[in-house]
């Protein structure tokens, strides 16, 4: 073996161990604050508030059993997924149709129009949210689930429509040529073959709506008081409703029950979700 080709293989596995070691590390910093979470979650509140933090100590399930039921966390788990759900549902009835529209249809400045609506998600969020509060307050649908599901398609459409445009680029053309070769109109050819064939990418892209949902907090909090309240608006109220500091045991517990169902979400799909979100946001 030369020294050059001896070089290139002594950088190539240089090169593999920085990439390994920096997602290792990108990997902890991530995950460090939920297994923080998850610890405080089982500590007495004088453990939790101990300094130096404390790593052995006896578990305890009263932060589960003992002070969730005053949240209402059962209820508003509920509502959250309701409203992730149709959310996402919604925004990929229209979203999808919009990428379809904007790959297929030949308008000119169709990418720079995507460009732009994908851009739009640029403008602060209490900038929309305090408008449609106004006008949710003035027709008296504040505090439902469909108010906040078409809130949230506000910031959940522009995404879906670019993720959706990619794998409708990456179709070939002749499949709807041919099916309207058959007789089948723009809007048959789209719902009878794109429609079943893009069925992986709307899963993805469904995955990754329902996430954004069910984490938002700004739109929920300003829409909502009483019977459409979500997980979020749970942990700000028991953050906000104590005299003698914070319950930072029930805290995490909570937080542990609000981001569980996502994560054994995106364990379960993550497959789909990683190939179908980088092709949606490559191709095209």
């Amino acid at each position: 073996m030369s020294a050059t080709t001896s070089g290139s293989l002594r950088r190539r596995h240089t090169a593999h161990r920085a990439r390994v070691i920096t997602g290792v590390v990108i990997c902890v910093l991530f995950l460090l604050p939920i297994v923080w979470m998850l610890m405080n979650s089982f500590k007495e509140q004088r453990d939790i508030m101990t300094v130096p933090p404390v790593f052995f100590f006896e578990p305890t399930l009263d932060n589960y059993l003992g002070n969730l039921q005053r949240a209402d966390i059962g209820p508003r788990m509920l509502n959250t997924a309701i409203i992730a759900v149709g959310g996402g549902l919604v925004s990929i009835l229209l979203g999808g149709m919009a990428g379809y529209a904007l790959a297929r249809i030949p308008l000119r400045g169709a990418a720079t129009m995507g460009a732009l609506i994908l851009a739009s998600r640029g403008v602060p969020p209490i900038a929309l949210a305090v408008p449609m509060f106004l006008v949710a307050r003035a027709i008296g649908v504040t505090d439902m689930h469909a108010t906040v599901i078409l809130a949230y398609c506000s910031f959940l459409i522009p995404y879906v429509m670019w993720l959706m445009r990619g794998f409708f680029l990456a179709l070939p053309k002749e499949l709807e040529e041919s099916a309207m070769l058959d007789g089948c109109s723009r809007f048959g050819a789209f719902w009878r073959i794109i429609v079943p064939i893009s069925l992986p990418g709307f899963a993805a892209t469904l995955i990754f709506s329902v996430i954004l949902a069910w984490e938002e907090l700004l739109f929920a909090l300003v829409l909502t008081s009483r019977d459409a309240t979500t997980i979020s608006i749970a942990i700000v109220g028991m953050a906000s409703d104590t005299q003698t500091g914070a319950d930072w045991g029930a805290l995490s517990a909570v937080g542990m029950l609000s981001v569980l169902p996502v994560i054994l979400l995106a364990l379960a799909v993550q497959k789909w979700l990683i190939r179908g979100l980088a092709d949606g946001a490559t191709k095209g």
